[in-house]
């Protein structure tokens, strides 16, 4: 019995040694310091960071692997908070909705993964869907699907005719009366039991919207949408479920009760005024601009027949403005948290984010750190992902140039590891 133990340690030992990866780095970026540091090697082991030594190591293993990355710059995995992986931008969306299956949505959300995997992304917090996107990221987690890591919404909290009511744009015999199960609410008991539901149906965080939307057959895409007190029993129910709450919003009114009401993270944020500024500071509430969606949609706009005609006047009206917005509220404090809202455009070009950011303002250091040490402090994964550094889990991306002085590198992603896995080698 002895011996049977000592030699399962040995086969362990072995096993743990093989999986053994020396990464020979030209550049990585310490998004923890802010600093770019050259001629390092990150060793790595199983799923993790076991060490970063200075220069070029030699593995001592003959089972070890090098991999060759000293003309690249090597950052951590890129984390986006808002994406729709369920589905993708185009003409035929709305129809889509009467003619696809659940299984039509779960294959094509695979799809999208992968994308968003090899653009560099390998943690994303999904906002919302049918809760298709509750399996896909079950199916990622136990290795059947390739995709980043998700922490998902499930279906979008509403209320009656708002943003995300399930819904809107129906003919009348087909309207229903959606309740809390179909994330539909009307009260704050009602909000209370739609948030229980996401909890049950596996939901990792809570999404409501808090305002109209842009891309919702509806005629407002700023008015307010929940009373203070039902967005507050939202919160406070997440709250007893371990559950961050996400808030949609374009409107200035809706953004004022959400921060009040106790949301975490502004999504979009379009019309957002200096008292809104300044409310956000005094709590801690955390602005997730995507100024990728509001100009795709924009441009969208202009093209005859793309969004229905209910649509065209809220996204060329939010897209001229979403930019400007996020230059603001950078300028004035507010803290700001990487997230694109891909889906509304297609899924892997999230990084143009980094350039629109860049473009008004924040310095590239600084978006890159929203998208990694930032992200990962708000999805309580601060210990395991966002930084290359021992223990973490080896989520690494390469791009051929430094992203600090040139920031649309990263829209290039040539080299991706994900969970001590690589994924894509250019």
């Amino acid at each position: 019995m002895k011996l049977l133990s000592i030699l399962t340690v040995c086969m362990l030992t072995i096993s743990i040694q093989a999986q053994n990866t020396y990464l020979h780095c030209g550049n990585i970026i310490d998004t923890q310091s802010g600093k770019v540091l050259s001629e390092k090697t990150i060793v790595i082991s199983g799923n993790k960071i076991n060490a970063i030594e200075n220069g070029y190591v030699q593995p001592t293993n003959s089972s070890d692997k090098v991999i060759d990355l000293k003309d690249k710059t090597v950052l951590p995995g890129l984390i986006d908070m808002h994406v729709h992986l369920e589905g993708e931008t185009g003409p035929k969306k709305y129809l889509s909705r009467y003619v696809d299956n659940e299984a039509d949505i779960a294959f094509a959300s695979t799809v999208y993964a992968k994308n968003t995997l090899m653009a560099g992304f390998t943690t994303v917090r999904d906002l919302g869907g049918s809760g298709v996107n509750v399996s896909l990221r079950n199916a990622i987690n136990a290795g059947k699907v390739e995709g980043p890591r998700i922490l998902t919404a499930g279906k979008s909290i509403a209320t009656t005719g708002g943003h995300a009511d399930p819904t809107n744009g129906n003919r009348r015999v087909d309207l229903g009366d959606p309740g809390p199960k179909e994330g539909v609410i009307n009260s704050p008991e009602e909000a209370r039991k739609a948030v229980r539901q996401r909890y049950k149906e596996g939901s990792d965080v809570i999404k409501i919207t808090a305002t109209g939307g842009v891309l919702s057959v509806a005629k407002s895409g700023q008015n307010p949408q929940f009373f203070l007190e039902e967005i507050k029993a939202i919160t406070k129910t997440a709250k007893d479920y371990g559950m961050m709450v996400a808030a949609h919003a374009h409107g200035d009114e809706g953004m004022q009760r959400a921060v009040l009401g106790g949301v975490k993270t502004i999504e979009h944020g379009t019309f957002m005024s200096e008292k809104t500024m300044e409310l956000m500071k005094e709590h801690d509430t955390y602005y997730v601009p995507t100024i990728s969606a509001g100009k795709f949609v924009a441009d969208k706009a202009k093209e005859e027949g793309y969004y229905p005609d209910i649509v065209v006047p809220k996204a060329l009206e939010v897209g001229s403005q979403i930019q400007n917005t996020f230059a603001k509220a950078y300028k004035k404090g507010v803290k700001i948290a990487f997230g694109t809202d891909a889906g509304v455009f297609p899924h892997g070009e999230n990084a143009k984010e980094f350039g629109y950011m860049v473009e008004v303002g924040m310095p590239a250091m600084e978006a890159i750190r929203s998208a990694t040490v930032t992200n990962a402090m708000l999805l309580s994964m601060n210990t395991e992902i966002g930084q290359l550094a021992p223990g973490f889990y080896a989520d690494i991306i390469a791009v051929d140039e430094n992203p600090v002085e040139s920031v649309k590198t990263l829209e290039n992603v040539t080299f991706v590891m994900k969970n001590g896995v690589v994924y894509k080698q250019i």
